[in-house]
């Protein structure tokens, strides 16, 4: 794997998981939380998404594939539904407006749904991860690498998580926001580009690899 396959997975993996896009689900989920909690509702939060994004590194090809399904077509679908979720970060109600609705404000529970999931640990990134660990063209070396770049964005994550109200008052809402529907643009790239693959992979098309 070189440099340029190391960028764009990582690309690839901090678009999908949006740690900034995440913030405003964290500020509302945290409204009634004591701030001596705050640190232990970051920890539960991204130790749970690891977790679930992890298992899908590792199993997640290996439940499609006792399904009998090939992993052209799940790269296919899994680009289209990649774009969707891109389409909902550029156009759609942001995550404050879907996701925060649903938060428990109370107690350390909101820490699992909505932050961990699916704010963090998103449809988009549970696909996202089966696709860059293809079994048949990602030896496991690089399957390893892949699970530590996710671990980087995780900490990465968690990182800003624990740093949410020095954040807050340089970014806002707003800024959050924007970013997020950036993050869209470039997910959406990627996401037609999955579907190429899965396309080629099929033998619908036959794709040469750029220089």
């Amino acid at each position: 794997m070189n440099w340029a396959d190391l960028g764009r997975e990582f690309i690839t993996i901090l678009v999908v998981v949006d740690p900034i896009g995440t913030l405003p689900v964290f500020y509302f989920a945290t409204a009634s939380v004591p701030q001596s909690r705050h640190r232990a509702f970051a920890i539960r939060a991204v130790l749970v998404a690891t977790i679930v994004l992890l298992f899908f590194l590792v199993a997640g090809q290996l439940l499609l594939e006792a399904l009998g399904l090939r992993f052209g077509s799940f790269q296919i679908a899994g680009g289209m539904v990649l774009f969707l979720f891109a389409m909902m970060m550029i156009f759609g109600a942001s995550k404050s407006d879907k996701e925060i609705a649903e938060a428990e404000r109370n107690d350390l529970s909101g820490a699992v749904f909505p932050l961990a999931m699916p704010s963090i640990a998103s449809p988009g990134a549970m696909l996202a991860i089966v696709v860059l660990t293809d079994n048949h063209s990602n030896p496991v070396q690089e399957q390893v690498i892949t699970a530590g770049l996710l671990l980087v964005v995780m900490l990465l994550t968690l990182v800003l998580l624990l740093l949410a109200s020095q954040v807050k008052k340089v970014l806002g809402n707003t800024g959050a926001n924007v970013i997020s529907r950036v993050m869209g643009i470039i997910l959406a790239t990627i996401a037609v580009d999955a579907v190429l693959g899965g396309l080629d992979s099929v033998g619908v098309l036959s794709l040469v690899e750029p220089p």
